[in-house]
C-alpha cells in the first residue's frame, strides 16, 4: 500500500481514480480466528508465531500459519506475524531460524520490537515496527522508516493532529489501533509486571497490575479514593472517527485482540468492515486493500462482545471518562433499571429483547461487579408504557430498585454466531464462447487476471434451442463451493448447441482450477524496504530503550547513540519509574491544577494494593503521569 498525500483541493487522484488502499487489520489468536477474520472482511491478519510474540499465550505453529497464508492469499489478504518481544543473546539464533521458517511459509510481514533482529541474517521480508517501540514522535517514526521499516504502528495515545503531523513529514505507512483493550502505559514503557513478579510485558508475559483495585492516598495517608480500578482503562472504540483518521494519514486500522475468541473476531471485524465499506463506497479517495466482497449475514454489534465500556481515548484530546473504575471485567451492553423486586423475580424497564439464559450484571453496594443468569423471561403480551419485563433468575441476587443492569451474555446472539455469519467471494466475469475445435470458458477476476479453458468436443444441435443459454448460465454460475461469484456471464455461440449439464459442470470445475492456479502464481509479496543512513534522535539511551542483547546495543551505537544502558529486564534499576502514562488520575478525578483546581490534599499521591505502594509523579507540562515503587 502506498500512502499518497491528498492535495489542498481534496482531490485524491485525477479523473476520479481510486486513491490509496485502506486496510482493516484483524487479530488471530489461532488458525480458527484467522480464517474467521478473513471471511468477515479483514484485509490483513496478524498472528503470533510459536515463540517471541507479545502475547505469549497466543502462539501458533508454522504449519498452522502456512495454512492461514494459503487461504488468505486467495483473497489478497496479507498475513502479519508478530515476533515482537525483546530478546536475549541466547534467543537470537532461534529467532533467526523461526523468521526464516515463517518467511518460507509465505508470510507477508514481520512485526518487530527488538532492533537486534535487524542485524540478523534476515530473508527479504517486509518489516513493521511494533507499537512496543513507542512510536509517538515525527523523529522516531522517520528514523524507523529510514532503517528499513515499511510501516510503523503508532502509539495509541496520539491525537488526530499528532497523527497528521507524523503523516505529513514521513513516507512510511501508518497503522493505528481502532478497537479493543488499552494499555494504560505507553506501549513498551511499562515495567510494573517485571518489577513485581518477573513477568515482562516486553516479553509477552504482562501480569496486568493495571487492572487491580487501588486505594488512592495522599502524603498524610488519607484515603482519597477507596478500592477503585484507577488504572483500568475502558476499551477503545474509534468506529465513528475512521474517515478522520484516513484523512490524517492512517492506512491500516487495527483491531486489538490476539487473546480473544473467534466470535469476537467475527463480530468486531464485520462491524468495522461495514463501517469502512460505507466510507470507501462513497469516495474516490480510498480503496480496499484486498480482494473479494464480504456479505455479512448478521447485524454486528460491538456491545455484544467483550468490552469494558468505550472511549475514543486521546484521539480528540483529553477527556475525563477514559477509566472504568468499578471493574476491569466486561459489563456488556446497557439494558435498563430494576423497577420492582419480588421474592423470585424482578421487573425491569428495557427496550432490549431479553432471552432465557441471558447473563446480566450490575455494580453492587460494595462497588463490585455481580453477575447472574436469567432462567426465564416473561414479556407482557400488551406491554404498555411503563410496563416492564419480568425476569426469573437462577439465583435471586441481592439488589435494590433503581439498580442499572447490563447484559454481558446474549444467548440469542451467541447462537447466531455459531452458525454461518459471513460469506466472502471474489467476483469473476465469465465468457462462454465457441471455438473451431469446441468451446472455451474465459474467467476474468476483479483484479483483471484472466484464464481460458478450452474443451475439444463435437457439436450437436440442441433439441430445445430456447433453453440453451439459460442452461449454460445456470451451470456456470454454480460457484458455491469456490471462492468466486459470477458478476457477469456472456455467451458467444453460433448456434444453440446441446450441452449436458454434467459436461458444463466439469468444464466449470476445470476452468476454476486453472484460475486458482494462475491467481496463486500472480500473488507477489511486498519486499523489505532498503535501509538508509539514519541517526537515532536520542544520544543517551536509558533502560527505556529496552536493549537486552548485544546486537540491539550494536544497532543503536551504529546509529549515533553514544551511551546505551541495559534494559530493565537485564538490570532493574532502583527508584526509576515503572510506568509512563498519558492517563492522569488528577485529571480523571477533576483535580487538574491546569484547570484551576486548588488541592485540598498534600502531595505526593500514592496507589496502594495490599502491601504494594506506588508513588505518583505528575508532569503537568507534558500532561503525563509516572508511577514508581514507593
Amino acid at each position: 500500500m502506498n500512502k499518497e498525500k491528498k492535495d489542498e483541493t481534496n482531490s485524491c487522484s485525477p479523473l476520479g481514480v481510486r486513491g490509496y488502499s485502506v486496510e482493516l487489520l484483524s487479530p488471530a489468536k489461532n488458525l480458527e480466528c484467522g480464517l474467521a477474520a478473513i471471511n468477515h472482511g479483514a484485509d490483513a491478519v496478524y498472528i503470533g508465531a510459536s515463540h517471541f510474540g507479545a502475547r505469549s499465550a497466543a502462539g501458533n505453529s508454522v504449519e498452522d500459519i502456512a495454512v492461514l497464508v494459503e487461504y488468505a492469499h486467495k483473497f489478497r489478504v496479507k498475513v502479519l506475524v508478530a515476533v515482537n518481544t525483546i530478546l536475549t543473546d541466547e534467543q537470537l539464533p532461534a529467532a533467526e531460524k523461526l523468521i526464516w521458517e515463517i518467511y518460507n511459509a509465505g508470510v507477508d510481514v514481520l512485526i518487530v520490537q527488538d532492533m537486534g533482529i535487524l542485524k540478523l541474517n534476515l530473508p527479504p521480508i517486509a518489516l513493521h515496527a511494533s507499537t512496543q517501540t513507542d512510536n509517538r514522535t515525527v523523529e522516531k517514526v522517520k528514523f524507523l522508516q529510514d532503517v528499513g521499516f515499511s510501516r510503523v504502528v503508532l502509539a495509541r495515545e496520539l491525537t488526530l493532529k499528532q497523527i497528521s503531523e507524523i503523516s505529513s513529514q514521513t513516507d512510511v505507512e501508518l497503522e493505528a489501533f481502532v478497537h479493543g483493550a488499552l494499555c494504560v502505559s505507553y506501549s513498551g514503557q511499562c515495567y510494573m509486571s517485571q518489577a513485581n513478579c518477573g513477568r515482562s510485558s516486553n516479553r509477552g508475559q504482562c501480569a496486568q497490575y493495571c487492572r487491580l483495585p487501588y486505594h488512592l492516598l495522599d502524603a498524610d495517608d488519607n484515603i482519597l479514593v477507596k478500592n477503585k480500578h484507577l488504572l483500568s482503562l475502558k476499551d477503545l472504540n474509534l468506529s465513528c472517527s475512521l474517515e478522520e483518521m484516513m484523512d490524517a494519514g492512517v492506512t491500516s486500522f487495527k483491531i486489538e485482540g490476539r487473546l480473544k475468541d473467534a466470535d469476537y473476531v467475527k463480530n468486531i471485524t464485520a462491524y468495522y468492515r461495514q463501517k469502512l465499506d460505507a466510507i470507501i463506497d462513497k469516495s474516490t479517495c480510498y480503496q480496499r486493500a484486498s480482494a473479494g466482497r464480504t456479505t455479512i449475514l448478521f447485524e454486528p454489534n460491538p456491545e455484544k462482545s467483550f468490552r469494558r465500556g468505550a472511549t475514543d481515548y486521546f484521539l480528540h484530546d483529553r477527556k475525563p471518562d477514559i477509566v472504568q473504575m468499578d471493574t476491569p471485567k466486561s459489563m456488556g451492553e446497557a439494558i435498563g433499571k430494576v423497577k420492582e423486586i419480588g421474592d423470585y423475580y424482578f421487573t425491569m424497564s428495557s427496550a432490549e429483547k431479553l432471552n432465557n439464559g441471558d447473563g446480566l450484571c450490575f455494580i453492587n453496594k460494595q462497588g463490585d461487579l455481580t453477575g447472574f443468569r436469567v432462567n426465564r423471561v416473561e414479556i407482557p403480551s400488551h406491554r404498555g408504557e411503563g410496563q416492564g419485563v419480568r425476569c426469573f433468575p437462577a439465583d435471586m441476587p441481592r439488589m435494590d430498585t433503581g439498580v442499572f443492569l447490563y447484559r454481558n451474555q446474549d444467548q440469542a446472539f451467541e447462537k447466531i454466531m455459531k452458525g454461518k455469519t459471513a460469506e466472502r467471494r471474489v467476483g469473476v466475469e465469465i465468457l462462454f464462447k465457441e471455438i473451431p475445435t469446441g468451446f472455451a470458458i474465459q474467467l476474468t477476476d476483479e483484479e483483471g487476471i484472466s484464464t481460458t479453458f478450452e474443451a475439444t468436443c463435437e457439436k450437436q444441435p440442441a433439441q430445445k434451442p430456447e433453453a440453451v443459454n439459460d442452461n449454460i448460465k445456470n451451470q456456470l454460475s454454480k460457484l458455491g463451493n469456490t471462492i468466486y461469484e459470477a458478476t457477469d456471464i456472456q455467451i458467444e455461440i453460433s448456434s444453440p448447441w446441446f450441452f449436458p449439464a454434467s459436461q458444463l459442470s466439469e468444464w466449470r470445475r476445470q476452468s476454476v482450477e486453472k484460475l486458482d492456479e494462475v491467481r496463486n502464481q500472480a500473488y507477489i509479496r511486498i519486499s523489505k524496504h532498503e535501509a538508509k543512513p539514519a541517526t537515532f534522535p536520542i544520544k543517551q539511551l536509558t533502560y527505556l530503550g529496552n536493549v537486552t542483547n548485544k546486537l540491539s546495543e550494536a544497532f543503536y551505537l551504529e546509529h549515533g547513540v553514544e551511551e546505551v544502558k541495559p534494559g530493565f529486564e537485564v538490570k532493574a534499576e532502583e527508584g526509576v519509574p515503572l510506568m509512563f502514562t498519558k492517563h492522569c488520575i488528577k485529571s480523571t478525578m477533576g483535580w487538574c491544577p491546569k484547570e484551576g483546581y486548588k488541592a485540598t490534599f498534600k502531595e505526593p499521591l500514592y496507589l496502594k494494593n495490599n502491601d504494594q505502594m506506588y508513588k505518583l509523579t505528575f508532569d503537568c507540562k507534558a500532561c503525563e503521569m509516572q508511577i514508581s515503587k514507593a
